[in-house]
């Protein structure tokens, strides 16, 4: 079986898994699932710019958010159906990556990390600025009679469940696709020796930006997602918290691998869920538990399963 089928099996089966699972768990992890499953697409377009391209981001929840104002902003205050919200919070997310991409890629290493945090800095104070509108650090809620498509009401458990895993499977695909192009393969060789790719004549600046562009569109489709699946906006969302999270979850769940984010997210979700129901001071165990992974399996869960036993994990 060649390496791309064994890809294409993992992937759809992954998939598979996911959908019967929606049939079988009760209600309480469907939830839970269903809020795993937006932030992990949400941690696979961080994947896009880190993981395969090498550029660290400090500033990604500036994209989660434009995708979630984009598409709350326009269902709250206009009135917008569902449908056309998602695509509004699509759009404000990639022209807002064209527009830092251009301007942070003029820099590079810490450089860039820096300006990008200073650019989500600057969403982040804009959402608390216009608090007339965005409703500042309390945010607002969508009505849920709007939140709806095709009758279907997206605050039903199951209906939301299987919203977030066809957004999380579009990205997913998508992602798995591109890593076996020859687009994200030279985006893997920027990664590793950025010199020798231009060397070798392809475009690394047109390459690096449309990292930025896919990756911080991918991660507006989950705050729009965000917005819509479970009914709330704020600026907390835009806050530094919300661009470390995702640095975390692919750090843990293995950098340059398609499944690793969704790993990572589910692996922090549980531990942290589970350390709450032990003591109060939760994050005491969830950090000792991430500094041993750190020491002990520097690639990720996923990156080492990959390098010990199955190398042949996209």
């Amino acid at each position: 079986m060649s390496l791309d089928t064994r890809s294409v099996t993992l992937h759809l089966g992954l998939i598979a898994a996911l959908i019967v699972l929606g049939f079988v768990l009760p209600t309480y992890h469907q939830g839970n699932l269903a809020r795993i499953l937006v932030l992990a697409t949400y941690a696979v377009g961080y994947n896009v710019l880190f993981g395969y391209t090498g550029l660290l981001s400090l500033g990604h929840a500036m994209f989660f958010a434009a995708g979630m104002y984009g598409c709350g902003l326009a269902m709250h205050l206009g009135g917008v159906t569902v449908i056309p919200a998602l695509v509004i919070g699509l759009i404000c997310a990639a022209a807002l990556s064209a527009v830092v991409a251009l301007l942070a890629l003029r820099t590079i290493g810490v450089a860039f990390m820096i300006v990008t945090l200073m650019f989500a800095q600057s969403v982040y104070l804009t959402a608390l600025y216009l608090g007339e509108w965005t409703g500042g650090d309390e945010g607002f809620v969508i009505a849920q009679a709007s939140r709806q498509i095709a009758g279907y009401a997206l605050t039903d458990p199951l209906t939301r469940y299987y919203a977030a895993l066809s957004l999380f499977a579009i990205a997913l695909l998508i992602t798995a696709r591109m890593m076996q192009m020859s687009f994200g393969r030279v985006l893997i060789g920027v990664r590793e020796n950025e010199e020798r790719t231009r060397m070798l004549g392809y475009d690394v600046f047109r390459h690096k930006l449309a990292a930025v562009v896919i990756s911080g569109t991918i991660a507006g489709a989950a705050g729009a997602g965000y917005a819509v699946l479970f009914g709330y906006v704020g600026a907390t969302f835009a806050s530094v918290q919300y661009s470390i999270f995702p640095l975390l979850w692919v750090l843990l769940g293995g950098m340059g691998t398609t499944i690793g984010p969704l790993v990572g997210v589910a692996f922090m979700f549980y531990l942290i869920d589970y350390a709450s129901g032990i003591t109060n001071a939760y994050m005491l165990i969830a950090g000792a538990v991430l500094v041993l992974l750190t020491l002990f399996a520097r690639a990720g869960i996923v990156g080492e399963i990959r390098n010990r036993w199955a190398p042949w994990l996209p």
